[in-house]
């Protein structure tokens, strides 16, 4: 592993250690690139403030910091600057107007929420057996994908859904199909793997190897030293080498620069 573009901080409120800590132990590393995507700021327009989330005035100061810490360790390592981002439908345009200019270069997705949490949706790894919870998820994450400015898939497996198994698996399915048309890479998260959380998913991997599904490794850091973690990583490479996936380390991160909100 060379390159990670999933690495958080301390200012979603459950990260510790400064950015240049993160930077330190991936040049220790041997990493070539370190992509920073924060829990990202969303203005929500009914008072409600997220606690799991980067505030949003706090979005210029981590691109600032970042962009220095780009200068120096010019030659020394890659550092994009992006975002973890939800897709909340009824929120989309002002958060495009918030991310239009603003510094950040790519964004992945992450649905933590089925819906809008300002409108007290259920955490997506909740274990729960409501159907349409499931197809909520679907629909938005495909919506997602067809905006075009996502890089790749965050665990796209969190989805925790506790009934019929051949229905989810089917629905699950048709979901790696359609953003499979989007070139739209599907993460094997290494915090999941790490701790021993339902996901990365065995079921779901199956489904990436059936659709022969682009897959790239994300350690979902929290902390310096999950930037780099050798034991988890080389479970995720026997998991990749056992559903016979394809594995890149080059997600389009171009997309954001291309429909010109850069």
């Amino acid at each position: 592993m060379k390159k990670n573009y999933h690495t958080h901080t301390v200012r979603c409120h459950h990260a510790v250690g400064s950015e240049r800590e993160y930077v330190e132990k991936a040049v220790e590393a041997g990493l070539q690139t370190l992509g920073f995507s924060d829990h990202t700021p969303y203005v929500f327009g009914n008072g409600y403030v997220a606690c799991a989330k980067m505030l949003p005035e706090e979005l210029p100061g981590y691109v600032h910091t970042l962009k220095e810490l780009r200068k120096e360790y010019e030659g020394k390592i890659e550092i994009p600057i992006g975002l973890e981002a939800e897709y909340y439908r009824e929120h989309w345009t002002e958060y495009l107007e918030m991310l239009d200019h603003s510094g950040v270069e790519y964004l992945i997705l992450g649905q933590h929420f089925v819906s809008s949490e300002a409108c007290g949706a259920k955490y997506s790894s909740r274990a729960d057996d409501d159907k349409e919870r499931v197809e909520e998820y679907i629909r938005s994450v495909i919506e997602a994908a067809r905006t075009g400015l996502f890089s790749y898939f965050a665990h796209p497996d969190m989805l925790y859904f506790t009934g019929d198994e051949d229905w989810f698996i089917s629905r699950l399915d048709y979901m790696v199909k359609e953003i499979m048309k989007e070139d739209m890479p599907f993460e094997i998260n290494l915090l999941g793997l790490r701790e021993g959380r339902h996901y990365p998913s065995r079921r779901f991997l199956k489904i990436l190897e059936n659709n022969h599904a682009t897959v790239i490794l994300g350690s979902d850091a929290h902390a310096p030293k999950y930037v780099y973690h050798k034991e988890t990583i080389d479970r995720a490479m026997k998991l990749v080498e056992e559903y016979h996936l394809t594995l890149t380390e080059e997600p389009d991160i171009g997309r954001l620069k291309r429909k010109g909100l850069l």
